[in-house]
């Protein structure tokens, strides 16, 4: 394996805890901060043009990271020897998912109440590739698409599961839907007589769940076995017409999912891979007259499906 030995004067907006290729930086020299790219070859590029977003730089993807002109504001990306492969031509980016990437441009800014948040309006959206092909210029980007499922096909797809678009070559790419994959997975294969085999067999090693006193984690044997009647009669609800629930999806969470289990689901920069492993809740609704709860069943996909990883049981008692 290669070694990269690099002088420990990083700080500030320096968020990347593993070095692959490239690298979003800042030193500060004397009462002055300076920030720029930094390259597993020592080269320098970019500098003051660090892409921000939530407080922090960017983070490489597939050996790309995006960066901002300083005078224009538009972004552009860098690939992993820092070499400019799109240009600083478009409003915003996304990072690259499986060699695609969501571009903006003509958009305008509108900040929300408060001023801090803004959404993008107008313009338009295409779907590029890292040499700043155009692909599809319809595009509408949806944190629930799978990129790494793309197919293309001379026509749209029957499969309900998968969003498609009309490419610019005449050919019809699609995407699984996240959300509408899962659903199909609860409904037509674990919920299908449910087992406490089955449900083991569809679970993290370590589950986390909340108590009265706080969140704790179990061995997933234990805890199903001991809980599984509860468990099975919460999920199947789902099942029933009148039953009030929904479906979110989100990142897995930093704070509570650590350690060798986990760690592949997260980039160099610590955040969750949302885009290829989202957790994915279901949260149904109890009311009667004297109460409200919610219980939540969440569960991460990984490289072998969908895994039970976090309970939250409020119309019953777990142990």
């Amino acid at each position: 394996m290669d070694t990269t030995k690099v002088e420990p004067k990083f700080t500030g907006f320096t968020s990347a805890g593993k070095f692959d290729n490239i690298i979003a930086v800042t030193e500060q020299n004397s009462d002055e901060w300076s920030s720029y790219y930094f390259t597993k070859q020592g080269r320098i590029i970019g500098r003051d043009s660090l892409y921000i977003f939530d407080n922090g730089a960017d983070c490489e993807s597939e050996g790309f990271i995006r960066f901002r002109d300083q005078k224009t504001g538009k972004a552009g990306m860098f690939n992993k020897n820092g070499d400019i492969v799109i240009p600083a031509i478009y409003n915003d980016l996304s990072r690259v998912r499986n060699g695609m990437v969501a571009a903006l441009k003509g958009v305008e800014k509108k900040y929300w109440e408060g001023g801090e948040h803004y959404s993008w309006v107008g313009g338009q959206e295409f779907l590029i590739d890292t040499n700043n092909n155009i692909l599809i210029e319809d595009f509408k980007l949806n944190n629930n698409l799978n990129f790494f499922s793309l197919e293309k096909t001379k026509a749209p797809p029957s499969d309900t599961t998968r969003k498609s678009f009309l490419a610019i070559d005449g050919s019809y790419y699609s995407f699984v839907d996240f959300e509408k994959e899962f659903s199909q997975w609860i409904k037509k294969e674990l919920l299908t007589n449910l087992t406490i085999e089955r449900l083991i067999a569809n679970s993290c090693d370590t589950i986390t769940w909340e108590t009265p006193n706080g969140w704790r984690s179990a061995n997933k044997e234990k805890l199903i076995t001991g809980n599984f009647t509860i468990l099975k009669n919460g999920l199947l609800e789902i099942l029933q017409p009148q039953t009030g629930y929904f479906i979110s999806s989100d990142g897995l969470n930093p704070f509570m999912f650590k350690g060798d289990e986990f760690e592949k689901y997260f980039n160099n920069c610590g955040e969750p891979k949302d885009w290829i492993y989202p957790a994915m809740s279901i949260i149904i609704s109890h009311k009667n007259k004297k109460s409200f709860t919610q219980n939540h069943y969440e569960f991460l996909r990984t490289g072998n499906g969908y895994k039970l990883m976090c309970l939250v049981i409020r119309n019953g008692k777990m142990k």
